[in-house]
């Protein structure tokens, strides 16, 4: 009995750190058409990449504006840069970013009116996304 107590434990002990150090990841849902709402979650994404989490964006409603080409968006202070601009530097740094399935029907655009990197989700691989232990999410 003693040396199977000592087996699993032994076998929980080296199971644990791999669990552990399994990699960040970070899904950052943006509904919000707010300027500041959209500003944090870039924001937040971006120190996330920093510690080297993996990092997913889906906009969807007012949010999806932001992955629109000819859509603008204001300078938010201190770092005088839009949302959009903290998107485009979060997708350069290797963030993958999706607008909803739902969008681009509604709000009567196509693929091509996206920013070039800007894809269109798939809702069964974000719900499976979604589902891994180790994705925090956060939704604005």
């Amino acid at each position: 009995m003693h040396k199977l107590s000592l087996t699993l434990a032994l076998g929980l002990a080296c199971a644990l750190p791999v669990h552990a150090q399994s990699p960040a990841e970070l899904f950052v849902g943006i509904n919000s058409g707010v300027t500041q709402t959209q500003g944090v979650a870039m924001v937040l994404a971006a120190q996330a990449l920093a510690q080297k989490a993996a990092v997913r964006v889906l906009l969807c409603s007012d949010g999806g504006q932001l992955a629109v080409k000819d859509k603008d968006s204001a300078a938010l202070k201190p770092m005088n840069k839009s949302p959009k601009e903290l998107l485009q530097g979060l997708m350069k740094a290797g963030a993958k970013v999706e607008v909803c399935a739902l969008f681009l029907p509604n709000a009567d655009l196509k693929p091509t009116d996206l920013i070039e990197g800007i894809a269109v989700a798939k809702p069964a691989d974000v719900a499976a996304y979604v589902l891994q232990p180790n994705v925090k999410t956060l939704s604005y």
